[in-house]
């Protein structure tokens, strides 16, 4: 690993028993700074209601460190909607939200959406299928955003649990981290390889930040923020938050393969230093079972532009 590397583990790894709510809270208010969390959610009725009440109960009532609990529903045909609003948070239809900017699927959509529906200076990502978390996964990614002035985005870290039917656990989860993200980030930007979870779903970033990004729409949002947060502010502007360890419910081998394919497709648009171009037609990946035979699945590239050039956007003024 590389000195710059290693210098910057050690500047910029948290761990999240450094940060309590109730500190977190003198700081923003002495600051005068709000957060905001943002849960994108698609057909994740069984477990948003949980991760809603759980944050509701413990960060806006009894600690009001979050200012904003949004949950951000893209498509669902169950009834997510209603669970996540039954259980406190204010919930937006993706497809509702700038409906002069259109509407495409996908979570890099539901994120960048959100832009236009909340105000915090600080925006919170945490996924709606989580089974096993806690709210200290809040408190660790804000506490290591405002620890520094210079840190833009913190990523979250954390045991992968995989549970899977008929398997005992194991810590053996993030399959496309492993197979997909990590070397193609160890080859193109070794100095990020001290990411230890490159696609967190629970990260950070300052307002100042996400709405200035040209953000993919499907599930390379998170690899795409990392990578152009290096590009453009350095490494310096990237931190770290152990958060113990996370379960959630896990995908089949041919669907990671979509995900996978968004990936490599967001990274080949930057290996020169670029950014692939807003306007893209879906890729096709062909897979084949045995049991189904061959099928063709869509590989979505559209990327939305920086929100903060969009009509419409009030840039999370209050």
């Amino acid at each position: 690993m590389q000195a710059a590397t290693r210098d910057w583990l050690a500047a910029s790894s948290h761990v999240h028993e450094d940060f309590t709510a109730e500190a977190l809270v003198a700081a923003l208010t002495k600051s005068g700074e709000q957060v905001s969390v943002v849960i994108p959610a698609r057909n994740e009725a069984d477990t948003v209601g949980e991760v809603v009440s759980v944050l509701r109960r413990e960060l806006v009532e009894a600690v009001p460190l979050v200012a904003e609990l949004v949950v951000i529903d893209s498509d669902s045909t169950d009834a997510t909607a209603q669970v996540a609003a039954d259980a406190g948070a204010t919930v937006h239809r993706s497809a509702d939200i700038a409906p002069h900017l259109g509407s495409h699927p996908g979570k890099g959509e539901a994120l960048w959406k959100s832009l236009f529906v909340t105000s915090g200076d600080h925006l919170v990502f945490v996924d709606a299928d989580l089974t096993a978390w806690g709210p200290h996964f809040v408190t660790g990614l804000v506490g290591a955003l405002i620890a520094d002035p210079a840190t833009l985005l913190v990523k979250g870290w954390y045991d992968r649990v995989l549970d899977v039917e008929g398997r005992p656990p194991s810590t053996e989860g993030g399959r496309v981290t492993e197979l997909v993200a990590r070397p193609v980030l160890d080859l193109w930007w070794p100095e990020l390889a001290g990411v230890v979870q490159p696609l967190a779903g629970e990260w950070a970033a300052r307002r100042s930040l996400m709405e200035t990004l040209v953000v993919p729409t499907g599930y390379g949002v998170e690899i795409a923020s990392l990578i152009d947060t290096r590009t453009r502010h350095g490494l310096d502007a990237i931190a770290q938050v152990d958060l113990g360890s996370r379960a959630h419910r896990h995908q089949k081998d041919h669907d990671l393969a979509v995900m996978a394919a968004e990936l490599l497709a967001v990274v080949r648009a930057r290996c020169g230093g670029g950014v692939a171009p807003v306007d893209v037609a879906a890729e096709e990946l062909h897979q084949f079972t045995r049991e189904g035979g061959w099928r063709t699945r869509g590989v979505p590239l559209a990327q939305r532009p920086p929100a903060i050039e969009q009509s419409g956007y009030a840039g999370g003024e209050r």
